[in-house]
């Protein structure tokens, strides 16, 4: 299962926040062009058929097509000085 970095969980939160909602958390899907990697986006909840990833009190949503390919991945982040904020899966160890 993917999990995440205490920066992934805390940028997670940090965006998440600007949802609504308390059960919001960023979602992941396979892109809709082969080969151009994943989509990321804020999301209110999970949709039907996402597995549910909870770190630290962040929410990640992954898409079925997805969640197989990133099964054995870390997802981390950093957080520019504009605060921006750059996502990276990297394999688990």
């Amino acid at each position: 299962m993917l999990t995440l970095t205490e920066n992934a969980s805390s940028a997670v939160k940090n965006l998440a926040s600007q949802i609504p909602t308390t059960t919001g958390g960023l979602r992941i899907s396979e892109a809709t062009a082969p080969d151009s990697g994943y989509a990321l986006s804020l999301a209110q909840a999970p949709e039907a058929g996402d597995t549910v990833v909870e770190s630290d009190g962040a929410r990640v949503f992954v898409d079925e097509a997805a969640n197989v390919a990133l099964d054995d991945r870390v997802l981390d982040a950093r957080v520019a000085e504009d605060g921006s904020v750059g996502f990276a899966l990297a394999q688990a160890v």
